[in-house]
């Protein structure tokens, strides 16, 4: 099960995430989201645990639980994709085209 872990200090590193999940289970990978321009910490990250009795105690446990000086915010990933469809955005049109009828 993929973990959504917002809220976190900007200075919290992946290892100290996964030390702090790893009290609740096995723990498969973890990623801290960083900003591609400066490199720093956006203050949010995943989880991602096989075993889905563990993360959902993981989650359980650790949702508004303070680490790192923050109050963590912690619940199950929501899949990336939107419910439009067509996957990757971007291209932009050339305006009007088949709209309107």
């Amino acid at each position: 099960m993929k973990i959504y872990v917002g809220n976190m200090s900007f200075d919290t590193e992946e290892s100290d995430l996964r030390k702090a999940f790893e009290e609740h289970g096995s723990v498969d990978s973890v990623a801290i989201i960083t900003d591609r321009d400066t490199g720093r910490s956006k203050g949010f990250g995943f989880v991602e645990m096989s075993n889905d009795t563990e993360a959902q105690t993981a989650i359980d446990s650790m949702n508004d639980k303070e680490l790192m000086g923050r109050t963590l915010k912690v619940n199950k990933a929501r899949p990336r994709n939107d419910s439009r469809g067509g996957g990757g955005g971007g291209g932009g049109g050339r305006g009007g085209f088949g709209r309107g009828y």
